[in-house]
């Protein structure tokens, strides 16, 4: 586009500029989708909202969000953006580095992410799963979603830690609150280490975490086994570069909220619609019970009825609904100009649902998927529950394993019922999860 076509962003209308400090985010934290719909229609692909005492760009619609995650000019960074939200919490994260540091950690990381680590992965989820779902009680109005955290937590533990055999249930309730109190922190309108506030615990949570892991980072570094965490500490690429201590609890810390927090809400979301859908429940346990009790990596990926209901539950509701970015140039975006220093939110959830790339957008469909139709192929950037460009998720085939490895068992050992007229009372203040704990009417087989 030449450079006279380039538009200024748009001042902020004085209906959307909002509460003092606050801005818009109590609407966003009401109902993100409407209020990126009202956004949309008022001011485009890029619009400005005001949002927890900033001025941010909203980019929305396919072609926006692909300019933004393809990123060429690299105009965009991670690390400031997430870090103004979570940044003490999740610091070094892989997804709070940029540019060539990324791309050096990221080379690490994949080698623990390849497919035979992903078998290996996959035979250690099996007996957590087991032992988590033995200890369900179910029952009419049973509350899932904290018992999917748990269950994902103690996946984690078991798949990240090696088990971590010599830790009780009471200290892992404190990792579990640790992770929840730091996720929280990004609503968190004083950001500081004060008592009583979102980032007053997100420290303390801090703390627990950096502790839990440094306990266990001498016999992880002294015996290489097939858990993440010892993978982690001896993996080197072939030009004998690894990570040192401070990196390996920075990525644990980071890669087990990750697993546990998204395949917790994407899990929980195939749940209520599977309980809804009793058709679609069949069909997914019919498949399932030609297969085993643990099945391999390869026979997972075959359940294929269940991956079409695993894409359509990212779309419906993905776990990550908008993404961070921080403009560190100007740059331009759909015509735009973005300012450098601007803070920007990318809108994936809203384009999961645009009537203008998904025909009857909030129905439940998971034929959309199927080969014959392929509904997300009308855009490249039509659904990106994982994000893209180099900062796609690098675990993203490890989440779709573990959810399926739990939805199977599930499938197996349960059935359940959800009130066709349930809609989940999200809390959007960070990762959207239910209020209510999500009940469901489950039974055992």
């Amino acid at each position: 586009m030449a450079a006279a076509e380039v538009l200024p962003l748009p001042s902020v209308a004085p209906g959307d500029r909002g509460l003092p400090v606050l801005g818009r985010s109590l609407a966003y934290a009401k109902d993100p989708v409407a209020l990126m719909q009202h956004q949309w229609g008022t001011y485009g692909p890029v619009s400005p909202l005001r949002f927890l005492g900033q001025d941010y760009v909203v980019l929305l619609g396919p072609d926006a969000v692909e300019e933004a995650f393809r990123n060429p000019e690299k105009a965009f960074a991670n690390g400031p953006a997430w870090g103004k939200l979570v940044g003490p919490f999740f610091r070094r994260g892989l997804m709070l580095l940029d540019f060539e540091e990324h791309h050096a950690h990221r080379r690490i990381m994949q080698e623990a992410f390849t497919r035979a680590r992903l078998t290996s992965y996959v035979g250690l989820m099996h007996p957590a799963i087991a032992r988590g779902l033995a200890e369900w009680q179910p029952g009419e109005g049973f509350q899932c979603y904290p018992a999917l955290k748990q269950l994902t937590l103690d996946v984690a533990a078991d798949i990240f830690m090696g088990g971590a055999a010599d830790t009780s249930r009471a200290e892992m309730d404190r990792v579990n609150k640790a992770f929840i109190d730091c996720v929280q922190a990004a609503a968190g309108v004083v950001r500081a280490n004060v008592p009583l506030t979102r980032w007053g615990r997100a420290f303390r949570g801090r703390k627990v975490l950096e502790d839990f892991l440094r306990h266990y980072l001498p016999q992880k570094r002294a015996h290489a086994t097939d858990d993440l965490f010892s993978v982690l500490c001896h993996i080197e690429t072939d030009d004998g570069q690894r990570f040192s201590d401070d990196d390996v609890v920075n990525h644990m810390i980071f890669l087990m909220m990750a697993a546990h927090d998204t395949s917790t809400i994407t899990t929980a979301t195939m749940l209520q619609l599977l309980g809804q859908h009793p058709e679609w429940q069949e069909r997914c346990r019919e498949e399932s019970m030609a297969l085993g009790d643990e099945p391999t990596l390869e026979e997972l990926e075959g359940l294929t009825s269940l991956e079409l209901v695993m894409k359509e539950s990212l779309r419906l509701r993905a776990p990550v609904p908008t993404v961070a970015r921080h403009a560190v140039k100007d740059t331009v975006v759909q015509g735009v100009r973005i300012p450098a220093g601007s803070p920007v939110a990318v809108g994936v959830q809203f384009t999961h649902l645009m009537p203008e790339l998904w025909p009857d957008p909030l129905r439940f469909d998971p034929e959309r998927f199927s080969p014959e139709r392929r509904e997300d192929k009308v855009h490249r950037y039509a659904w990106s529950p994982f994000g893209g460009g180099v900062h796609k998720c690098i675990g993203l085939h490890f989440a779709g394993a573990e959810v399926k490895a739990i939805m199977h068992r599930l499938l197996r050992t349960h059935r359940w019922h959800v009130d066709p007229s349930y809609v989940a009372p999200l809390d959007n203040h960070s990762l959207p999860f239910p209020k209510d704990g999500q009940p469901i009417d489950l039974v055992r087989l």
